[in-house]
């Protein structure tokens, strides 16, 4: 499988979840630059980032002088200051970053964003809430992805009562309407061979399926 090729991110406002999203970014391999007027939350990511500016993220001198012309990614992160989170948006949309995502932390705020052209607008406390609804919703799910029209990929930890069982014999697709995308056993992954292999407790699936049929397997195994 093909290395993602790194990229350029700039991070505006390093409080909590711009300090997450940076260090996961530069983890990951990316150039990221931290940008916030507060020093403290700049020193405190000085070693954790490739670069780490203090700044106003809507002064559109300093961000220039930064380089952020040339970046690929720009993520205004402090939502909660609507004023400063609007301006800057509408700042490195003007001198270029070709994609923009922003933290908004209310519909009007959302609205505003996606007006302004930001390309993607991001709550992420509701996102992170959903998830972890879903999560105890169903008690065989360790984590999940939403696809759109009520379709979710979930990621389903192997209960005791399945063990010893092959895929074939739980007959996914005619009972529940699911499909198995990949079988994880230990570190090996499994596709559509695995059909016939018998499943052990803790063992992995990647089922793709309707929410109401996820949660009906969950009950009926």
């Amino acid at each position: 499988m093909p290395k993602l090729k790194p990229r350029n991110f700039a991070i505006i406002g390093l409080g909590t979840f711009g300090t997450t999203v940076a260090k996961e970014l530069a983890r990951f391999g990316n150039y990221v630059i931290g940008i916030d007027r507060d020093a403290a939350a700049v020193n405190r990511l000085a070693n954790d980032l490739p670069e780490a500016a203090i700044a106003d993220g809507s002064d559109e001198g300093a961000l220039r002088e930064l380089g952020l012309d040339g970046y690929d990614v720009a993520v205004i992160a402090m939502g909660e200051d609507l004023e400063s989170s609007i301006v800057s948006a509408i700042t490195v949309k003007m001198i270029g970053v070709p994609e923009v995502w922003a933290k908004a932390t209310s519909k009007m705020h959302h609205r505003i964003l996606s007006k302004i052209g930001v390309d993607r607008v991001i709550h992420p406390e509701e996102e992170m809430g959903r998830h972890i609804a879903q999560m105890l919703n169903n008690p065989l799910v360790r984590d999940y992805v939403s696809l759109g029209n009520g379709f979710h990929v979930v990621n389903i930890v192997v209960p005791e009562r399945l063990a010893d069982k092959s895929l074939s014999k739980l007959d996914l697709l005619g009972r529940f309407d699911l499909r198995c995308v990949r079988v994880k056993q230990g570190s090996v992954f499994k596709g559509s061979d695995a059909q016939d292999s018998t499943l052990q407790e803790n063992d992995r699936l990647l089922l793709l399926g309707e929410r109401a049929n996820l949660r009906r397997f969950a009950d009926t195994v």
